[in-house]
């Protein structure tokens, strides 16, 4: 148990950060459109990554230095991209938080791209679940699987509490001024993260 518990605190820690993944379910959550899709494939994709770093494929990612900067320049540029379309809504739109509204609402396919987008191309989720995770359960010889299970219940507790909790902020965003902050906190993050990646 203690190795569980070992695995899920290691991996909430890391997951805790605001970051782009975050920030997007967040914004789901809020509207509440297609939350359970968004979360699941959030919390699925943590769970490969983290089996694959606790495998020790992580070994294997160390030993292909082009792969850092080309999964950097991908998620530098998708982060940019998103970033902008943040702050444009922040300043050049005006919508409360309206279920019915047309303009805020995203189809399936273009949710499920974007959230493919912020868990696939960000290069700081390979280092956090397959270098990171992977290299600390390495440490645990024979308990490995209790380790990876404890890191992916964090994933899929937080997911899901972050994108169902968020309803309970709804009343803010039904102000647009409190959606403009929020569109522009996220391109704020968006942008950072990106400059991170590439200086």
């Amino acid at each position: 148990m203690q190795v569980f518990l070992t695995g899920f605190s290691i991996s909430l820690s890391l997951i805790l950060a605001i970051g782009a993944q975050n920030a997007f379910v967040l914004k789901q959550g809020l509207k509440q459109q297609y939350v359970l899709i968004v979360v699941l494939i959030c919390a699925f994709s943590d769970a490969l990554l983290i089996s694959l770093g606790v495998s020790g494929f992580y070994l294997l990612i160390q030993t292909i230095p082009w792969l850092d900067a080309a999964a950097r320049i991908g998620g530098a540029a998708f982060l940019f991209v998103y970033g902008a379309l943040s702050f444009n809504s922040a300043f050049k739109k005006s919508h409360g938080l309206n279920p019915a509204d047309e303009n805020t609402a995203l189809s399936l396919s273009k949710v499920i791209m974007i959230c493919l987008g912020f868990t696939w191309l960000n290069p700081h989720v390979y280092l956090d679940t397959l270098v990171l995770i992977g290299s600390i359960s390495s440490q645990y010889p024979g308990q490995k699987i209790e380790f990876a299970l404890g890191a992916v219940s964090a994933s899929f507790i937080f997911f899901f509490a972050l994108g169902y909790g968020a309803r309970l902020l709804r009343p803010v965003f039904n102000k647009p001024v409190a959606w403009k902050v929020l569109e522009g906190l996220i391109g704020i993050v968006m942008w950072s993260i990106a400059l991170s990646l590439v200086v």
